[in-house]
């Protein structure tokens, strides 16, 4: 195991790094946690329009009218989901901007431009009821596509002091800065809108729907399956042993898929469908990450439970404790430690690939609903079950996830004291002699 963990360290974790550094993903990891609290409002607002209890709705209609009462969470989710892949657009272009020392503002503002170029506020009609879809969800994909090229290509462009219109001393800094985007402002918006117009010469007239159609549906089924489901557990988790924020890293990933699969979700739900996506962020955050990649909440009950001989495990179990039922595991990971640990190497990748069979099985069978609710990775284990199901279920098998980390942990838990004990009862034989 040690040889492993060397040569690991020497031929895989710079690479590692440097995919976890590279600024696009940076980006978009970043522009997608600026939205995550108007995610998490719109979520909510679904869940208080669409409650799945008997009679909620009858008695909720004859309390307040019919549909009225809706009316609150409705303009909810319209400055939310609505808007995500507007919001998307410029939050990515801004972080990306900002990593080039560029100017992060005028890069947002040019890349909402260039999506509505290529025909995000194309409105379509359904049913009499015109819907600007390009905006929302559906959206996402190419908003994040187009957010991170017109940046480059902005940020390239005002590199270039040709293009540069400089304004004499004394006029305010937010003019001039206006003044000097102009030409490369003009030029990027003006390529997208190029672009569209070829498009739309060719019969495609929403091209924003269009791409949803051929890439994004088909991405989004893809990643709904368990084999995707397991390698995103596995990256997490091997990530983080050798020390890469392994969340982090592959966030990007998960948020691109999370939320048009909620909002599809909660579209199925409301009409009384059956919800198509199983694996969603809120899918791993209810019942895979139990107190962090890893579920290492299930290792802190696990040395509560076998390794309290060991005064220095109990320690950091004890400080990890409280943290780790907000999902934060960091001290845990470093603590104790779970990092570079080999005694911890097995479990630690075992552990969430095992949970995210159980969970996505049971899902599969019906004894668990989808997830329809993006809670706040913060959610405790069981209470954010139960709420990103809008089930009592999704907290009961959030509980026998939990018990299942607590029983792969154990063994490794006990043998972990042991060689501690051992190792620490050598180091005193050394130095008495």
């Amino acid at each position: 195991m040690n040889g492993f963990i060397a040569f690991m360290e020497k031929h895989f974790i710079p690479y590692a790094a440097k995919i976890g550094a590279q600024r696009h993903l940076v980006a978009v990891r970043d522009g997608f946690i600026a939205t995550m609290p108007l995610m998490i409002l719109g979520s909510f607002a679904v869940l208080i329009n669409n409650l799945p209890i008997p009679g909620y709705i009858p008695m909720m209609n004859n309390i307040f009218g019919e549909g009225k009462w809706q009316a609150f969470g409705g303009n909810i989710w319209a400055g939310t989901f609505a808007i995500l892949g507007l919001l998307i657009a410029f939050t990515v272009a801004y972080n990306l901007a900002k990593s080039y020392d560029k100017d992060a503002l005028s890069s947002g503002v040019v890349s909402v431009a260039s999506f509505f170029a290529i025909g995000a506020g194309f409105v379509t009609v359904t049913d009499g009821a015109g819907s600007v879809a390009g905006l929302g969800s559906a959206g996402l994909f190419l908003a994040l596509i187009i957010s991170l090229i017109s940046t480059e290509i902005f940020t390239r462009l005002s590199g270039n002091p040709k293009l540069i219109i400089k304004m004499p001393e004394g006029v305010p800094p937010a003019v001039a800065r206006s003044f000097a985007a102009l030409f490369p402002s003009m030029i990027t918006v003006s390529i997208f809108a190029l672009i569209t117009a070829f498009f739309q010469a060719a019969g495609v007239a929403d091209l924003v729907g269009e791409f949803y159609k051929l890439v994004q549906e088909p991405f989004m089924g893809l990643a709904n399956s368990l084999p995707v489901a397991l390698l995103l557990a596995f990256i997490s988790s091997f990530l983080w042993f050798f020390g890469l924020h392994g969340a982090n890293i592959i966030d990007p990933f998960m948020q691109t898929i999370n939320a048009p699969a909620i909002q599809v979700n909660a579209d199925a739900l409301k009409a009384g469908k059956d919800l198509p996506f199983i694996v969603t962020k809120p899918f791993f955050d209810s019942f895979v990450n139990l107190g962090g990649t890893g579920a290492t909440l299930g290792l802190i009950i696990a040395i509560f439970l076998v390794a309290r001989k060991h005064k220095a495990y109990m320690t950091v179990s004890k400080l990890s404790a409280a943290p780790g039922v907000f999902m934060i595991n960091e001290p845990m990971m470093f603590g104790l430690p779970i990092v570079l640990n080999p005694i911890f190497f097995i479990p630690y990748i075992l552990t969430p690939m095992i949970l995210v069979t159980i969970a996505y099985f049971a899902t599969v069978i019906g004894l668990v609903p989808a997830t329809t609710v993006i809670t706040p990775w913060t959610t405790p284990p069981i209470i954010g079950g139960a709420l990103a199901t809008q089930s009592l279920a999704g907290g009961i098998l959030a509980a026998v996830n939990l018990a299942v980390a607590v029983v792969i942990y154990l063994p490794f838990a006990k043998m972990a004291q042991v060689q501690e004990l051992k190792r620490e009862k050598a180091a005193e034989a050394a130095e008495t002699k």
